[in-house]
């Protein structure tokens, strides 16, 4: 790794998928006087970027071949492997010293196979999954749960601090995805438990914008109850975080942890509730949408105010 300090005067940054999160997290970056080459497989969604300054390319390929240090953040696993492996993919066509980084939630073993196969080119690489979701993601307040070596970690730490407020090395390949997955799970938990509060306060004639400001500056204070909570009074389903891949996600951890010889019911459980809305056609409304299985089960539906 010969590679000169990170810098916007010598630094050529690539980024390839411009979603929800990752086109503001691609603008913090840009902003700050990066020369971003930007490919996302929908170029409609890189149009502000490219508008503010982005050079497009045509492939995660082109990006790689113009840039020092080339961002991932992309939707599921077979997607990553894809930009990374495939014949338009970034292994294609990556310098040596490259540093490749993944924004992505994906796999833990997925991300040591994008490591190894690295190290065999010359390059390094870092998962550094996130969390914050959308508001996050606008605000620069992401989380980032970083996997892979601690010196690539403090050269590009500059640009993670350009995207987030809590940078944390979680250890070697693939410790950041783990880290996400313990996210991932406590998400879950904490979701049925806002939504499953939420309809019991209903159901006993409580307002709920009171319930939401009393327990939420309580013991039971959390994300959950204080953000997604008021978005479900509302009846505002629209996504900071799409269903499916959250259903994603959580399949990702399930599937790490019978690896591991972990059963977690509680997260089995959210996981079945979700797929049912997946089922039902709702994949891409936001995750406040769980509401709506659970009003199901109860045949009921929550109005804003009391009973």
């Amino acid at each position: 790794m010969n590679m000169k300090k990170i810098s916007p005067d010598s630094t050529r940054i690539g980024w390839i998928g411009t979603g929800i999160m990752g086109k503001s997290m691609c603008g913090h970056i840009q902003k700050a006087g990066y020369k971003i080459f930007v490919f996302n497989r929908t170029k409609e969604k890189a149009r502000e970027l490219i508008e503010k300054g982005s050079i497009w390319c045509d492939s995660p390929k082109d990006v790689a071949k113009n840039s020092d240090v080339i961002f991932t953040m992309i939707g599921y696993p077979k997607d990553v492997r894809e930009v990374y492996f495939g014949r338009q993919g970034i292994f294609a066509e990556a310098r040596k010293d490259s540093i490749l980084i993944d924004m992505s939630t994906s796999e833990p073993s997925l991300a040591k196979e994008i490591n190894e196969q690295a190290k065999k080119l010359g390059m390094d690489s870092l998962d550094a999954p996130v969390s914050g979701g959308d508001v996050g993601a606008r605000e620069a307040k992401l989380s980032i749960m970083v996997g892979g070596k601690k010196e690539v970690f403090e050269m590009v730490k500059p640009l993670f601090q350009l995207m987030g407020q809590t940078i944390v090395l979680m250890g070697e390949a693939g410790s950041g995805q783990h880290a996400k997955m313990c996210n991932q799970i406590l998400i879950a938990g904490n979701m049925i438990g806002a939504v499953e509060s939420l309809l019991y306060a209903y159901r006993s004639g409580l307002d709920l914008d009171e319930v939401i400001s009393v327990i939420g500056k309580g013991a039971a204070s959390s994300w959950a109850i204080n953000n997604i909570g008021p978005k479900i009074v509302e009846r505002n389903f629209d996504p900071g975080f799409y269903i499916e891949h959250f259903v994603k996600d959580m399949g990702i951890s399930l599937e790490e942890a019978k690896r591991m010889n972990l059963k977690l019911p509680g997260l089995d459980l959210v996981n079945q509730l979700y797929t049912s809305l997946v089922n039902e056609g709702k994949g891409k409304l936001g995750t406040q949408a769980l509401v709506l299985a659970l009003e199901k089960m109860n045949n009921l539906e929550i109005k804003k105010g009391k009973v």
